[in-house]
């Protein structure tokens, strides 16, 4: 692009307009279908009001840097430990805000408006602090669980292996009990804050084939014997790493044993649905702000002598994402509801399904939302200094993670057919 452009007023109206810093202003679609805040009561808005302060203000103007640069805000995501993010639905007497998944499911959904990423790995560390909180012994939870609430420590979940994805039961890294100690050999890939937790929770073989013979187990993040890789390059999810580690020979006490041997699979199935709500959560709020961004911008930006928001081409794609946000919100508030209802003891509820089908929907049309928002904002949307592009990317490894979108289609499935 030639100087005399790049320094000409129409471009520099152009980019000072596209590039300003866009505000996450709820004023901007208050009491307007796509309103976050509707159906909630009091104490829930100031819950959402206090989280999306906090996107604004700690997450909003650096999301770019730390994607770009790869950078982990460790001091970032301890200060949204302060306020109580780092242990959402985590009890209050271990520690935690206590708060149930569906009030829980408002704040992720506000966080991720700020920095998608950062968001997704507070979800990841929650997991970890809920799980030690309900499968933990009293003496583990006295070891771990303040260091966990404050992020002193970060905890990360490792059950994935290099040929144990979708199919996590047929996970190796074998746990052989020699004295007093299990001696830990394999591989865990894919590990959310791999090289940076302290706490792990390592999924491991301790008897047959399947999943009776799987258990769970808390390992010291830097043991000796724990060899990580270098941080995994993702297309999103960039502000926190990524890695392999590779267990040699690894001592674990067996002491840090959850529950007992064999209960690992069934801890990893009763945490999932909460981390696919987390992740669908997630997706909600990074379309909310492709939204937000794009009704300014067709207010805004003018084209042929009229804004583009008053060309009915525009009008007809904004009330259709605004149609499939309204009915994602809804979807994902359902799954949260259901979630609290199962956690309670209603076990008639079918959790497993309306979850698998909150990620599954969620994931997929917010993605499509952000990539519709992006077409309105025509080139300026693919620029890598617009934040368009990295909401796209965050969203587009929301239908991976937490579960396949081909294994939710599963879930529901064998929910809904009739058994043989």
């Amino acid at each position: 692009m030639s100087r005399n452009l790049l320094n000409s007023s129409r471009y520099k109206y152009s980019r000072n307009f596209i590039f300003k810093t866009i505000r996450l202003n709820s004023q901007l679609v208050r009491n307007t279908l796509i309103d976050a805040s509707f159906g909630l009561n009091e104490q829930q808005r100031q819950l959402q009001q206090t989280a999306l302060e906090f996107a604004k203000r700690e997450l909003k103007p650096f999301m770019r840097k730390w994607d770009e640069e790869e950078l982990f805000p460790a001091e970032t995501l301890r200060k949204a430990a302060s306020i109580g993010y780092a242990a959402l639905y985590t009890p209050k007497e271990c520690g935690g805000a206590g708060l149930s998944r569906f009030d829980s499911s408002l704040v992720v959904e506000s966080l991720a408006q700020g920095c998608m990423s950062t968001a997704a790995f507070l979800c990841s560390h929650n997991i970890i602090s809920s799980l030690i909180a309900t499968f933990a012994n009293d003496n583990q939870k006295s070891k771990y669980m303040s260091d966990l609430c404050s992020m002193k420590k970060f905890g990360s979940y490792c059950l994935t292996e290099p040929d144990a994805g979708s199919d996590a039961t047929s996970l190796t890294t074998v746990a052989k009990k020699e004295g007093d100690y299990y001696i830990l050999n394999g591989t865990k890939c894919f590990i959310t804050g791999g090289g940076e937790s302290e706490v792990l929770v390592v999924f491991v073989r301790t008897g047959e084939k399947g999943p009776k013979g799987i258990t769970a187990l808390i390992v010291d993040g830097h043991s000796e014997g724990i060899a990580y890789g270098e941080n995994e390059t993702f297309i999103g999810w960039r502000c926190h790493p990524t890695r392999t580690a590779k267990f040699e020979n690894c001592k674990v006490p067996i002491s840090n044993i959850l529950v007992k041997e064999g209960y690992g699979f069934n801890i990893a199935m009763k945490t999932i649905n909460g981390a696919r709500t987390n992740i669908a959560s997630c997706s909600l709020g990074g379309a909310q702000r492709a939204m937000e961004e794009t009704i300014e911008h067709v207010t805004n930006r003018k084209q042929f002598n009229k804004r583009i928001a008053d060309f009915q081409n525009t009008q007809f794609r904004l009330a259709e994402m605004a149609s499939e946000l309204v009915a994602c919100r809804l979807l994902v508030r359902h799954a949260a509801s259901t979630l609290d209802a199962s956690e309670a003891g209603n076990d008639k509820a079918p959790v497993i399904s309306i979850v698998a089908a909150a990620k599954m929907h969620v994931t997929e049309r917010c993605f499509h939302i952000a990539n519709d928002c992006m077409q309105l904002f025509g080139a300026y949307g693919c620029r890598y200094d617009c934040s368009l592009q990295q909401l796209l990317r965050d969203l587009r490894v929301h239908r991976i993670v937490a579960g396949t979108n081909e294994m939710m289609r599963l879930s529901i499935s064998r929910d809904i057919l009739p058994r043989k």
